[in-house]
C-alpha cells in the first residue's frame, strides 16, 4: 500500500509522507527550526507593542512587522495543510492572531483615543484649517452687519430673519421693560435640564448641517452662517434701539462665545472640504476631499463637545446668573479658554498617536 502524497509549499514536487510517527516529528522540527527565528522576532515586536504601543518599537522593526506577519501567516497555512504537531500549530495560531491585531486592528482603545484627541488632536486639526476659519469668520461678521443694516433700513426684514418662536415679545416696537424681561434670570433650575437638551439638539443640528453642506464647494455652508449671523445682527439692532446693547451682549456672551465659536468651526470644516474639492491641486478630487473630510471630522467631533458645553451654559449660568458684569466674566472666560486651547496650547504629537 502506497503512502499518501501531500503537496509541499516549498518543494518543487510532491512529498511522500513517511509512514512512521518519528519521521513526521522530524519533519515538524525541521519546519520549525527553519522559520523559528522569524517567528521569535515577530513575537518580540508584538510583545513590545502590546505593552507600550508604537513608542517602544524601532523604525526598522516597525517596517519589518507586515512582512513578518505575512510570513507567520504563510507558515500557519503550511502547518495546517501538512498536519504538523499540535504545539507548533497552536503557537502559530496564537502568534498570527496577536500580530493581526497589531497590524490591522485598532491602534488604541477609546480612553487613549479620547486622551490624545483632547490633549492635542482636536486643537491640531483646528489649526490645520486656519485659512477656512479666517474666511468663515469674515463671512459671519459680515452676516451680522448685513442683518443689522437690513432691519435698520426696513423693519419688515426683522420678521424674515428672526424665527417666530424667538420673536415673542422681542419685536420692533417693544418697550424697554418688555425687552429687559426677556433677559431676566430664573428663580430656580427646575426644568432647565430639559431646556439644555433641546438647546443641544438644535445647536448641534445647525453645526452638522453647516459641515455637511460643505460638499457643494462650501457655498451652502457660508450661506447658512450668513443667515444665522444676520439673525444675531437683527437682535442686536432691536435691543440697541432701547439702549440695551450691553445687556443683550452680556446675556448672549455666556453661551455665545462657545456656541458661535462652534458654528464658526463647523462652517470652516465644511468650507475646508469644499475648498479641497474646488482646488485639489495635483491630487484627484476624491482624494483631496477624503483627506479634508477626515480632518474636518476630527474638528466636528470637538464641535459636538462645544455644543454640549454651550447648551449647559445657556440653560444654567445664563438663566441663573444675574448682572452684566458677571455674565461677561463667564463669556469672556470661555472665549479665553477656547482661544488658548486652539491656538496657544500646542503639545508635541505623541509617537503612535492618530488624528
Amino acid at each position: 500500500m502506497k503512502a499518501p502524497v501531500i503537496s509541499s509549499w516549498f518543494g518543487r514536487g510532491s512529498v511522500v509522507a513517511p509512514p512512521d510517527i518519528e519521521s513526521a516529528a522530524l519533519r515538524s522540527d525541521r519546519f520549525r527550526l527553519e522559520r523559528e527565528g522569524e517567528w521569535r522576532k515577530l513575537e518580540e515586536i508584538v510583545k513590545r507593542m502590546e505593552s507600550g504601543g508604537l513608542r517602544r518599537i524601532a523604525d526598522d522593526d516597525l517596517l519589518a512587522l507586515p512582512t513578518l506577519y505575512r510570513t507567520a501567516a504563510s507558515s500557519l497555512a503550511v502547518a495546517r495543510e501538512t498536519s504538523l504537531d499540535a504545539s507548533t500549530l497552536a503557537y502559530l495560531e496564537g502568534l498570527v492572531q496577536r500580530a493581526w491585531f497589531q497590524v490591522y486592528g485598532p491602534r488604541q482603545g477609546f480612553a487613549r483615543w479620547l486622551r490624545d484627541f483632547l490633549l492635542g488632536g482636536w486643537s491640531r486639526a483646528v489649526r490645520e484649517i486656519w485659512l477656512d476659519i479666517c474666511i468663515a469668520l469674515f463671512v459671519m461678521v459680515a452676516g451680522a452687519i448685513v442683518g443689522w443694516l437690513l432691519v435698520a433700513q426696513n423693519e419688515e426684514w426683522y420678521y424674515r430673519l428672526v424665527p417666530g418662536g424667538l420673536a415673542d415679545t422681542r419685536v420692533p416696537g417693544a418697550s424697554r421693560e418688555e425687552l429687559l424681561a426677556t433677559l431676566a434670570t430664573e428663580e430656580s433650575a427646575a426644568g432647565l435640564s430639559t431646556f439644555a437638551a433641546q438647546l443641544f439638539s438644535n445647536n448641534s443640528a445647525v453645526c452638522i448641517l453647516a459641515f455637511a453642506l460643505g460638499f457643494a464647494f462650501g457655498i451652502p455652508s457660508l450661506m447658512l452662517m450668513v443667515h444665522n449671523m444676520a439673525l444675531l445682527g437683527a437682535l442686536l439692532w432691536l435691543f440697541d434701539g432701547q439702549g440695551l446693547l450691553v445687556e443683550i451682549s452680556a446675556w448672549l456672551s455666556v453661551h455665545g462665545t462657545t456656541e458661535i465659536f462652534g458654528i464658526l468651526l463647523s462652517g470652516a470644516a465644511g468650507l475646508h472640504i469644499g475648498r479641497a474639492m474646488a482646488f485639489p491641486g495635483t491630487r484627484p478630487v476624491l482624494d483631496a476631499a477624503a483627506e479634508a473630510g477626515r480632518r474636518g471630522a476630527v474638528v466636528m467631533v470637538g464641535v459636538v463637545i462645544m455644543m454640549i458645553v454651550a447648551a449647559f451654559l445657556e440653560a444654567f449660568p445664563r438663566q441663573l446668573v444675574e448682572g452684566s458684569a458677571n455674565r461677561f466674566m463667564i463669556g469672556g472666560a470661555m472665549l479665553l479658554f477656547w482661544l488658548t486651547y486652539f491656538f496657544l496650547y500646542r503639545p508635541k504629537r505623541s509617537p503612535g498617536a492618530e488624528g
